[in-house]
């Protein structure tokens, strides 16, 4: 990597900015729905009745996001490839900036849902354009390296996230959840500031211009043409597999680390700011335990893929997050010990999230990169979305419940072992033009 040309960090830079970002402001929501759905629905924050609430709108509006975010990728992946990929990322930044703020002005639960509909487009949009950018303009030789990078900002923009909620909603606001909450929406903000730094460093990379002024615009239909029906089945199966595991398990840490801080606060006899501020220390144990585990897990794609292969790193790390998810929620362990356990699923369910930066834009000619990483990549969240919908309706029947519905998520990732036969290598494939 330090051959790299100072541009060409620039490049990785901006990319890195734009998807760490973009999964700052897609998992905010996670963070405040125990104090903002209540408050929403004129409910007690705390009360049995808000705790079911909390869980049943988490379910829904992780699906809504999901659905917009599929939306999302399929259309700027296809635009990326029309008018560009600086374009299209900037652009998609100032989207999801500025539908994430407008969530702090929500009257009501539907208000939010809208303004979560019009984040999650560009949220979904944002990858497709990055990844492409990227792996168009980096050396084939570090192709890899750069394309794990760039997904060790979705960590960043976890950390980001759970920092921004703790500070505001466990320390600077701490006694009034019922408004912390719209602060924490606000930070959405702050990808909007990086879009326009953006703008005046990074130009369109030099491949897909030159590409785009002798090739025909794209069609998504294309995709499901005989030449390329393989790939984006290949491309579509391992991204689908991976995201049904991690939108199962992430979207409800915050609501886990919430219930078993509860039942804990119960048992030591807590008063109500006690149990308030246990429940964010332990919402903060297990996401930097989760984050911490997919960032090491991101890395290590890139030594499994380029010594093993992209087909086998995908069953390894399969195989581990189905190991993962089944011992945290299966085992009889202490609620605490519970929290670290997410460091496992973060090293598995999350760090295969490193590998389709580099993977799916090899998959794809440069006129059809973006269209067709986009379209891998995001489609299956509208098969995805119904994976936290029915967590989350299942869960509003308690603590136990929860724990036992993501014990069954568990088998999810085993899916991924038995497609391997449709799955097509690249390692060692230059990118095609």
């Amino acid at each position: 990597m330090l051959s790299l040309t100072r541009y060409q960090w620039a490049v990785l830079f901006a990319a890195w900015l734009g998807w760490g970002f973009d999964i700052f402001d897609g998992v905010l929501f996670n963070y405040v729905a125990p104090n903002c759905v209540p408050t929403l629905l004129g409910l007690t924050i705390g009360s049995p009745e808000a705790k079911q609430a909390t869980l049943f709108w988490t379910g829904l509006l992780t699906s809504l996001l999901l659905i917009g975010w599929a939306i999302g990728g399929v259309v700027f992946g296809w635009v990326a490839d029309r008018i560009g990929r600086t374009r299209t990322l900037l652009l998609t930044m100032l989207v999801y900036a500025l539908g994430t703020a407008a969530c702090a002005f929500a009257p009501n639960i539907w208000a939010l849902m809208a303004f979560r509909f019009i984040a999650s487009l560009g949220i979904g949009g944002e990858w497709a354009a990055g990844a492409s950018m990227v792996s168009e303009v980096m050396p084939e030789k570090r192709r890899v390296e750069a394309g794990a990078l760039l997904y060790t900002s979705a960590p960043f923009g976890l950390f980001l996230a759970t920092f921004v909620n703790f500070q505001i909603a466990g320390v600077w606001f701490k006694d009034v959840p019922e408004i912390s909450w719209r602060y924490v929406f606000l930070c959405g903000l702050i990808p909007a500031a990086a879009a326009f730094a953006i703008r005046m460093f990074i130009h369109e990379p030099e491949r897909w211009k030159k590409v785009a002024a002798v090739s025909t615009p794209p069609k998504i239909s294309e995709l499901f043409s005989p030449e390329y029906r393989a790939l984006t089945l290949s491309g579509f199966l391992m991204a689908l597999v991976a995201l049904l595991a991690w939108w199962s398990c992430n979207a409800f840490i915050p609501v886990v680390a919430t219930q078993l801080a509860r039942a804990e606060a119960l048992t030591l006899g807590l008063d109500k700011s006690g149990t308030l501020a246990l429940i964010e220390h332990w919402k903060y144990i297990a996401t930097v335990c989760f984050n911490a585990g997919g960032l090491i897990g991101t890395l290590l794609t890139i030594p499994a893929s380029k010594l093993l292969g992209r087909k086998p790193m995908f069953a390894i790390y399969f195989a581990l997050s189905a190991v993962s998810i089944l011992c945290t929620f299966g085992l009889d362990l202490p609620s605490e010990t519970r929290l670290y356990m997410y460091f496992a699923i973060g090293l598995s369910v999350f760090g295969v999230f490193g590998s389709f930066t580099y993977y799916l834009p090899e998959l794809f000619p440069t006129r059809l990169r973006g269209t067709g990483s986009g379209f891998c990549y995001n489609i299956g969240r509208v098969l995805a979305s119904i994976g936290p919908f029915l967590v989350g309706a299942a869960a509003s029947r308690g603590t136990d419940t929860v724990l036992e519905v993501l014990f069954w998520v568990g088998f999810v990732p085993l899916l991924g072992l038995l497609f391997m036969p449709w799955i097509i290598e690249t390692k060692g494939r230059p990118l095609t033009d």
